[in-house]
């Protein structure tokens, strides 16, 4: 029997496209291990977003060019966005490798493999703007209770810092009754939370149907028996419409939660990145939000260092999130990616420079979460369980307004056996930075 280790790296867009191939792998016949010494097959599904990025799947493929030398490895597959990227280099300089797939191309895999086992190399790509036809079921790997809903791929946006467009292709949409479907299957697998994810999940539909269309979808979504949250993450600010909004109001299953990537909150460096807001527009985004769904939880990312980027610029930036209060953010230092715009632009930013401004923003940060955990002491809230503290009588949850491994947790105190996915009623009785502290309630829904 073939026996093989994947391993995904990168985003959770990267994770779907992961689970559509091991479902593939497990449908016809494979047997999926963690243990490389026991694989005679080695997938890596690859990220190229950023530098470190790159680095931690070149480590990877590394290692298991290895393993392919010392141990009974025999085919070692690469995919994903650092294959589309450095298909030749990879090619060229790993010859351990026996087959790269871009990122349209993984549904190809099982040829690939079987190529590979024949003693020949596979690296025939498609066209970037292809989407992978996968039938068979996706493997759920996420402990059941979540899953991430991939709606759309690629993206139109070309800010000049990215370089996903050059390997994810234009925009494109999935068809609502394909998603659906999936959805459904997972539903009946036992999971609770739809995650939508995209590159940008707020033109979802415009190619298909002409229009936006994410609130047509989510009302769909909220149809179906089993799921009890849905979230949106990526959402881009300038794109927000009112039908999302008033669906957002509508609909209870959807969650008051939205991620919003900002990246930088002055107009100068706004225009420098090719981002479609100025600051101005920002605010008038967050507040018709909040004052439209008062209870919803803001998150965003930011980009600090981006080249040009002035004290000044950075000061600005500071007074902006001091002043809009998210609930939710996290920050990057600016990575010089090859083949994009900004990696040629002049007055690139030292390093050093980068990590404090990023030390500023997050220490900022740490102070604003403090304050909004310590409001919500004495409240009672909804509280889907991850699993329990080792040795103490506790488990970690998460409430409707942290996403999984992006945002914090809650600690729940309780003598009651609780399982991963069960929606609890839990007291909130402290705050830590970023983490609550809690009490089970004595009912709780299921």
């Amino acid at each position: 029997m073939r026996k093989v280790l994947f391993i995904s790296l990168g985003c959770d867009k990267n994770l779907a496209d992961s689970e559509e191939m091991l479902g593939m792998l497990v449908t016809h016949g494979y047997e999926i291990t963690n243990d490389e010494t026991e694989a005679n097959v080695a997938i890596i599904n690859t990220c190229a977003f950023i530098h470190d990025a790159k680095e931690e799947s070149i480590a990877n493929i590394l290692e298991m060019a290895r393993y392919k030398e010392e141990g009974q490895l025999k085919v070692l597959l690469i995919t994903g966005c650092l294959a589309q990227r450095y298909k030749e280099e990879i090619v060229n300089e790993i010859p351990e490798v026996d087959a790269v797939l871009g990122t349209t191309s993984f549904d190809d895999l099982l040829e690939a493999i079987d190529q590979a086992f024949g003693g020949e190399r596979y690296l025939e790509f498609k066209d970037i703007s292809y989407t992978p036809q996968v039938e068979t079921k996706r493997m759920i790997t996420t402990g059941g209770h979540f899953e991430y809903l991939k709606i759309a791929e690629g993206c139109d946006k070309h800010c000049t810092y990215c370089i996903i467009p050059k390997l994810r292709g234009n925009y494109r949409s999935v068809p609502m009754e394909k998603l659906l479907n999936q959805a459904r299957y997972l539903a009946e697998q036992g999971v609770k939370e739809l995650i939508l994810v995209a590159q940008e999940t707020t033109v979802y539909g415009v190619d298909l149907y002409g229009e936006k269309s994410l609130h047509k979808l989510l009302k769909e979504l909220c149809k179906i028996p089993g799921i009890a949250w849905i979230r949106v993450l990526y959402c881009y600010p300038e794109e927000i419409y009112p039908e999302l909004i008033q669906v957002m109001k509508e609909e209870s299953k959807i969650c008051h939660y939205l991620d919003l990537p900002i990246q930088h909150a002055s107009d100068a460096i706004l225009k420098r990145m090719g981002r479609r807001t100025t600051k101005a527009e920002l605010k008038e985004i967050v507040g018709t939000l909040r004052r439209e769904i008062p209870d919803i939880v803001l998150r965003t990312t930011l980009i600090t260092g981006f080249p040009g980027e002035t004290p000044e610029n950075h000061e600005e930036l500071m007074e902006f999130i001091d002043e809009m209060e998210f609930d939710r953010l996290g920050v990057f230092t600016y990575s010089a990616e090859e083949d994009t715009p900004a990696a040629s632009m002049p007055e690139q930013v030292d390093e050093e420079v980068k990590k404090d401004r990023q030390a500023e923003l997050m220490e900022l940060q740490q102070d604003i979460s403090l304050d909004k955990g310590n409001e919500k002491i004495g409240r009672d809230m909804l509280v889907m369980i991850e699993g329990k503290v080792a040795d103490e009588n506790a488990y970690v949850g998460r409430t409707y307004g942290d996403a999984p491994n992006v945002d914090g947790y809650i600690f729940v105190n309780t003598d009651m056996e609780l399982m991963s996915g069960d929606l609890c009623q839990v007291h909130v009785t402290g705050a830590l930075e970023y983490d609550l502290i809690g009490e089970l309630k004595d009912e709780y829904t299921e």
